[in-house]
């Protein structure tokens, strides 16, 4: 006998005061033989239920008897319900508000029930691409990390095909709108993009857990050297007053501004993972960016620009947008 089906059975009972074994049996959505043996397990377990036949009887609580089930504050259950109302699209999560519910007080009831209807969640990006794509296995890799299961993981790295590989899941991070999996491997700790994830297969094999490990910290050090990655290469330029905020809106945190200059420009530096994927970022933004430093970045800036003019030479292009 589960038990939180015997909680999600008091607390229904709790809201309606008195319920049928029918009410029970479509609201739990189990047979009503299941409902009724769940109803005397609670009268069992020393629960004040009792049961009245006949015409408008059914199993009410003695007394009216009321049991707060959560312990929390109107300020927790707001902060609660606000994380977890925009995300209550799923089975599961529509259970638990609607358990959480009923054992809340009345008076804060309204409270948290405005609360999940005061955000919503877009799954996509502004390419309209989902930025949920590994939603398929969260949940096969959510049980397995919670239960300490070693898998087989189908996993397609950057430009590679799929390949299988057996992991110790560890733990799950979410980092700008995209999911990954912390696991221990025979190369050591890894993480795994949850959206090039293709499969997982428990293996009932316990997972080998690093001594010590902390999910936090662990995260933070192989973050720390993807992100050291992604700045192996500054520039410092010069950027017109006009291209300022559109660098750093494509750029981000990637951009550090200095002063203004005498000629009305500003000193910018600005990372990237190589000189030319950096000079690639710059390029789009024309004569807006020049770049003073390191050569090499200016050198791809050239070669790029020649490129360019090669394959478009003998277009004009217009001073000024269409908006066509």
């Amino acid at each position: 006998m589960r038990a939180d089906r015997l909680v999600a059975t008091l607390l229904f009972l709790q809201e309606r005061g008195r319920v049928t074994v029918p009410e029970v049996a479509a609201e739990l959505e189990v047979s009503e033989r299941t409902a009724r043996r769940d109803l005397e397990a609670l009268a069992a377990s020393g629960i004040p239920v009792y049961s009245q036949r006949g015409r408008g009887g059914g199993w009410s609580l003695v007394g009216g008897a009321r049991t707060n089930l959560t312990g929390l504050t109107a300020d927790e259950i707001r902060a609660l319900f606000l994380v977890t109302g925009p995300l209550s699209a799923t089975p599961e999560l529509r259970t638990t508000l609607r358990k959480l519910v009923r054992a809340l007080p009345p008076s804060l009831r309204p409270h948290a029930e405005a609360a999940t209807r005061a955000g919503v969640v877009d799954a996509t990006d502004w390419s309209r691409n989902a930025v949920t794509a590994g939603a398929a296995h969260r949940s096969a890799l959510q049980g397995a990390v919670v239960d300490g299961i070693r898998v087989r993981l189908g996993y397609a790295g950057v430009g590679k095909t799929a390949g299988e590989r057996t992991v110790d899941p560890l733990g799950l991070v979410a980092k700008a709108g995209a999911d990954y999996l912390v696991a221990g491997t025979d190369k050591g700790l890894r993480t795994f993009r949850l959206s090039r994830v293709t499969s997982v297969e428990p293996t009932g094999e316990p997972v080998v857990r690093p001594p010590g490990f902390d999910l936090a910290e662990t995260w933070r050090a192989l973050s720390g050297a993807f992100q050291d990655g992604m700045n192996a290469v500054t520039a410092r330029a010069r950027v017109r007053p006009d291209t300022l905020a559109l660098l750093q809106r494509f750029l981000g945190g990637r951009v550090r501004v200095g002063g203004p200059l005498p000629d009305g420009w500003t000193e910018v530096w600005v990372d990237g993972p190589a000189a030319r994927a950096l000079a690639g970022h710059l390029a789009g933004l024309g004569a807006g960016v020049e770049v003073l430093e390191p050569p090499e970045v200016r050198q791809w800036l050239a070669r790029l620009g020649a490129e360019l003019t090669v394959m478009y030479a003998g277009e004009a292009a217009p001073d000024t947008p269409t908006g066509r």
